[in-house]
């Protein structure tokens, strides 16, 4: 089932997503205070925190570089595997949005 974006689903991802990125980089930062209370010598953390930033800001729930209709699908799917969103968190979109992410989670 190929799933094509409706206009309020559309309007409904650009108004989430903002708030998805937000939690979800509330969660990392939380992640990188824990790196940075942790053991080890304060340069490795440092440095590791680097690291992982460096990668995390790649992602789709710190930004979505490329933010097209055509996308969302994909988008939305990324933000999924990710952890930065849920299925749930898709409760307020069309039901055939849903019941094609539930079908793309469980192939």
């Amino acid at each position: 089932m190929h799933y094509k974006p409706t206009i309020s689903d559309w309007k409904l991802f650009q108004e989430k997503l903002p708030e998805w990125q937000e939690a979800f980089m509330d969660i990392l930062n939380h992640e990188y205070i824990d790196l940075l209370n942790g053991d080890g010598q304060p340069s490795d953390k440092f440095w590791n925190l680097d690291d992982r930033i460096k990668e995390d800001k790649r992602l789709t729930g710190i930004v979505c570089r490329d933010m097209r209709k055509s996308n969302m699908f994909e988008d939305i799917m990324s933000l999924i595997a990710e952890q930065a969103i849920s299925a749930d968190d898709l409760s307020e979109f069309s039901d055939e949005l849903q019941t094609s992410v539930k079908a793309r989670i469980d192939s």
